[in-house]
């Protein structure tokens, strides 16, 4: 987030399942049962008229038993017409009390998700919105999208910085529950990636489970927020080249590194053992990335790593080798991919070390 004062993101945001049902169809269900609980009262006065005596005249017509069972449910009634034998009178207390309370709950939730909810909901979006800076935006939350949320977490990431977007409420509902804010909505489409400030992200994640899709995703995000890290799940291939071209800056193919641990793991096991611990938070090993400082500026490499291995530098789109001659004099806006100690070293084991 931008600064320490401002509230979490998961303090307003929760998550909102939708009624299958449209709206017009929500009113009148709750409109018939309504009519149906008054009709049914309306029906036993009718039949049980005997048991009121009317003030007025005497004589209770059906007119009479409307008015009364009307005046019952919705207020106290004005005692001109009484319930006068004790039948009449349970009926009046165990049925026409709770049907009261029912109806008035019924209208109050109305005027609450027709009314007041939406104001609420608009308010609440506002307000998220305003808090979002600097988070990791979650496309997908897959399998693929659900393992790089709990990696981002084991890393220290806040779960209130990721925001995660998908059409699935169990997906959200999974999301939510690690803390994460959520949005039911297609990241395909500029309306969604707006809602959730792309434009103001750190980073964000594709993993749409189709290629398609996730290539679609990076090019509606990297429209909105040009200098965007997009980083995206591709498992063709083939498409690779087409995720880089729609602007994805990291390009994942989770089949290839999955051969490529089956490959190093016939040159021994510990090979692809090592590979895996590098790319995991709970491993021993793990890499980072990090700028060239000011007073690194004409060291090697190996010098300014610290505990840490030096491994690469990125020179703009050139690719420096450890080993090359060009890593014994960094130059500014270098990059250095280091090897540093891992979250997992203190819990050295022999089938570890």
């Amino acid at each position: 987030m931008a600064n320490g004062n401002r509230r979490k993101i998961s303090d307003y945001f929760t998550l909102r399942r939708r009624s299958s049902l449209p709206i017009w169809a929500d009113i009148a269900w709750r409109v018939a049962f309504v009519l149906g609980l008054i009709g049914m009262a309306v029906s036993v006065h009718y039949f049980d008229r005997n048991g009121l005596q009317d003030s007025y005249d005497g004589d209770v017509s059906f007119l009479d038993v409307v008015y009364f069972t009307m005046i019952s449910i919705t207020t106290t009634g004005y005692g001109d017409i009484a319930p006068v034998t004790e039948r009449a009178r349970m009926f009046d207390a165990l049925v026409v009390t709770p049907i009261r309370i029912f109806v008035v709950l019924i209208f109050v939730g109305t005027a609450y998700n027709f009314v007041f909810k939406r104001t609420w909901d608009n308010w609440r979006m506002k307000l998220i919105q305003s808090n979002l800076h600097d988070h990791i935006v979650i496309a997908g939350f897959g399998t693929s999208g659900s393992e790089a949320v709990q990696e981002l977490l084991a890393r220290g990431t806040k779960p209130e910085e990721i925001v995660v977007i998908d059409t699935s409420d169990d997906a959200l509902s999974l999301a939510e529950k690690l803390g994460c804010a959520v949005i039911n909505g297609d990241a395909t489409r500029d309306n969604a990636l707006m809602n959730v400030k792309i434009s103001r992200a750190r980073s964000l994640i594709v993993s749409a489970g189709r290629d398609d899709t996730s290539i679609l995703i990076v090019l509606t995000a990297r429209h909105l927020a040009y200098h965007l890290p997009i980083s995206v799940s591709i498992k063709a291939a083939d498409n690779e080249l087409l995720a880089r071209q729609a602007g994805a800056t990291t390009v994942i193919n989770p089949v290839s590194f999955a051969g490529l641990l089956l490959a190093g793991s016939c040159e021994g096991a510990k090979i692809s053992d090592y590979l895996s611990d590098l790319a995991s938070a709970t491993g021993r090993v793990k890499l980072v990335q990090r700028a060239v400082t000011e007073g690194e500026v004409g060291m090697a490499m190996s010098e300014v790593v610290g505990s840490g291995l030096g491994v690469r530098i990125y020179r703009g789109d050139t690719v420096i080798g450890f080993w090359e001659a060009e890593a014994k004099m960094l130059e500014a806006g270098d990059i250095i991919v280091e090897i540093i100690p891992g979250n997992g070293a203190e819990g050295r084991t022999p089938e570890s070390a």
